[in-house]
């Protein structure tokens, strides 16, 4: 029963770490600044990072862009 319960709770995490990171990549695809590269290399980073570029944007680049553009 134990082992029934983890597994169940692993795949949850696993399922909003990816809609997660789905989101994060959406997110930067379309509402980050097109000016110079910083859109591709973010995208780049989210990518093969995974779950853990994906949090280094949310963290790190997504509050500076609202502060910067206001979405």
């Amino acid at each position: 029963m134990i082992h029934g319960c983890f597994i169940l709770i692993a795949l949850c995490v696993f399922f909003a770490a990816c809609a997660f990171w789905i989101w994060m990549i959406v997110d930067c695809a379309t509402k980050e600044p097109t000016a110079g590269n910083e859109k591709l290399i973010w995208i780049v980073i989210i990518l093969f990072a995974h779950i853990v570029g994906a949090l280094i944007y949310y963290f790190v680049r997504r509050p500076q862009r609202i502060a910067q553009t206001g979405h």
